[in-house]
């Protein structure tokens, strides 16, 4: 745990815990639990009195994320940023804490409905996951290529921190300040860290030290164009000045107000981040290996993955899972090298799909636009057959945009930021297009699958989309069920329709090769001892996928332990639950009931969407 537990939940790759400000957790104020004897209370049923507790429990913790709030489109506490303190995220816990042994106290389980008590586990899990989370506070790098609040607050506040007032104006620049300070209070947080030996490994340290000075390049720092962050300013400006808000000298004030904030506050708190690498950066592994290394490493990784997979799986059970999925889908592609007729073996033919150019677009600027048009049309295809196998459909927009330059890298993998409950902000599929012979076409359609629509997208939006539920269910984030979704979605589009081309399946086949690799590659590094270069190599074996962008993956999972592991557990229960649902309803399962009760509630630890389903499979033999 290193940001909050409602901004780790907020944040997709900052994710999972949020840092508080002052609460009233602590206070007399009675609340729907409290209550129990004042008539109104004593008339609603114990679901309704529950569901009004979560309400407030739950305005409550948002209130702690200036962060989170604003992701759900709302503006208060609009120019603050999230504390990120040890102990901000310590006071977080023992809210959470008190607010589940009020829980415990103050209802009768047995007396709530089936999604009440659904709702009620849900809570009690994720404070649970916060506390065993917490155990290990120091041991998650505060600083990498993946999530660092480095690049994380300055994207946060160009695409989600909306201006429509000059007072939103006013508060885009009080979090310019803000996220300096953050910077600072983490930077606190990895000087403590490597006192005790815990660092990331060296090329993030390299990737760090060139985004951040990247992000302090252009005006007002030099002169070699505008920085991302002041383009972004004049841009809000321009359109505040163009729907006639401000005026052209309120304009050029507050213009000089964000240079100011830039220069006195925001390159100096980078400025010290990179000092910091610098200097500690000779005192990184030149070798990267994983987190056994560390002292209680192995508690650590085995902890991630429950967190990750919210099972009791073994790190060498995973290992033993991913290999037997690597050797069934190297079948399954065979099987495809045969059919289009390819004069060689599978090696050969992976060379073929890594070098050929009719798998590629251009390495420009013009290739990147081609890429991000045809994924919209995949997008829209699938966007037609969605109303034959969903009941519930999302009414978020979705966008396929480009990761901005200052956070672009060349191999990353594209990823998904879901867009604002109420649908003012769409959902974003972005693609890192810096090295375009690294995203190559027979994988994009399985990707936008599982990116969009019927992938994250639809699972997301559906989710914040729901009324059945209390709100804090509605932004739920179970890594397992989230991605284990986003990979069944990329089957899911084959019964569909999609995937015509059998180089295109081929293509789905590789991403979800990709993540059976992962189990192995995870757990290899992690808990076997392989280095960097052995899961590079075996990546390699066993896909198809270019050099730059299995290095990049193989770095990813250095810096985050078990996360990888949490898509192909997440895909596999699916199918079988699927499946089980299957053979007990025969001829009354529906495909369409399936998928609604599945997103219907939102994301959910394994076990709890096992019952789910299995609530639903009973329904509907009594009908």
């Amino acid at each position: 745990m290193r940001y909050s537990i409602v901004a780790l939940a907020v944040l997709g790759l900052l994710t999972a815990c949020g840092q508080p400000q002052e609460n009233n957790s602590g206070q007399n104020s009675q609340t729907a639990a409290e209550q129990p004897k004042q008539t109104e209370q004593s008339s609603q049923s114990e679901t309704e009195r529950l569901n009004q507790w979560f309400e407030e429990k739950y305005e409550e913790q948002l209130q702690q994320s200036p962060i989170q709030m604003t992701f759900l489109g709302r503006k208060d506490r609009y120019g603050d940023i999230d504390d990120m303190t040890v102990a901000a995220e310590k006071k977080q816990l023992e809210w959470l804490e008190g607010t589940v042994e009020e829980l415990k106290a103050n209802f009768d389980y047995d007396k709530l409905n089936l999604e009440a008590q659904t709702s009620y586990d849900v809570w009690v899990y994720q404070y649970e996951q916060a506390k065993r989370n917490a155990e290990f506070r120091g041991m998650d790098y505060v600083f990498d290529q993946m999530r660092g609040a480095h690049t994380f607050l300055p994207q946060f506040l160009i695409n989600f921190h909306r201006v429509d007032t000059a007072e939103d104006m006013e508060a885009y620049i009080s979090r310019l300040e803000g996220g300096a300070t953050a910077i600072e209070q983490l930077l606190q947080r990895a000087e403590q860290q490597v006192e005790n030996g815990v660092r990331a490994p060296r090329f993030a340290y390299e990737q760090i030290i060139k985004e951040a000075k990247g992000l302090t390049s252009g005006a007002p720092f030099d002169e070699e164009g505008d920085s991302s962050l002041l383009e972004d300013a004049k841009s809000k400006l321009s359109s505040l000045q163009e729907n006639d808000v401000i005026s052209s000298e309120q304009a050029d004030k507050y213009e000089k107000e964000v240079r100011k904030v830039l220069l006195e506050r925001f390159q100096p708190s980078y400025e010290a981040l990179i000092s910091f690498l610098e200097s500690d950066i000779k005192n990184t592994d030149e070798v990267a290996t994983g987190v056994h290394r560390l002292e209680n490493g192995e508690a650590y990784y085995n902890a991630l993955l429950k967190n990750y997979t919210t099972t009791d799986l073994t790190a060498e059970e995973i290992h033993q899972i991913g290999l037997d999925e690597v050797e069934r889908l190297t079948n399954d592609m065979i099987a495809i090298r045969e059919k289009v007729d390819f004069d060689g073996d599978l090696q050969d033919f992976f060379d073929y799909i890594r070098t050929d150019e009719r798998f590629f677009y251009p390495n420009n600027d013009e290739g990147a636009e081609m890429y991000l048009e045809d994924s919209r049309e995949y997008l829209a295809y699938i966007n037609e057959k969605l109303p034959e196998y969903f009941g519930i459909l999302p009414k978020a927009d979705l966008v396929v945009k480009r990761v901005e330059a200052f956070r672009e890298q060349d191999g990353a993998a594209q990823h998904y930021y879901p867009g604002s409950p109420d649908g003012e902000r769409p959902g974003i599929y972005y693609a890192h297009l810096s090295d375009m012979s690294s995203m190559p076409k027979n994988e994009m359609e399985a990707i936008a699958y599982h990116e969009g629509n019927p992938g994250h997208h639809m699972q997301i939006s559906i989710a914040q989309e729901l009324e059945s539920v209390p709100e804090f269910r509605t932004q739920a984030g179970f890594t397992v069920y989230t991605e284990g979704w986003g990979l069944y979605a990329e089957q899911l589009a084959k019964e569909m329709g999609a995937y015509e081309d059998p180089y295109s399946d081929f293509g789905r086949l590789t991403t979800e090769m990709w993540r059976a690799v992962r189990l192995v590659v995870d757990t290899g590094m992690h808990a076997k001892g392989w280095t960097e270069e052995e899961a590079v190599k075996y990546f390699q074996e066993h896909t198809p996928i270019a050099e730059g962008a299995v290095r990049s993956e193989v770095r990813r999972y250095l810096v985050m332990p078990g996360q990888a592991t949490a898509y192909k557990i997440g895909m596999i229960r699916i199918l079988e639950l699927r499946e089980e649902a299957r053979d007990a309803l025969g001829d009354k399962f529906d495909i369409r009931g399936f998928h609604d009760t599945v997103l219907g509630g939102g994301a959910l630890p394994l076990h709890i969407l096992e019952r789910r389903v299995d609530q639903w499979v009973k329904e509907q033999k009594k009908a």
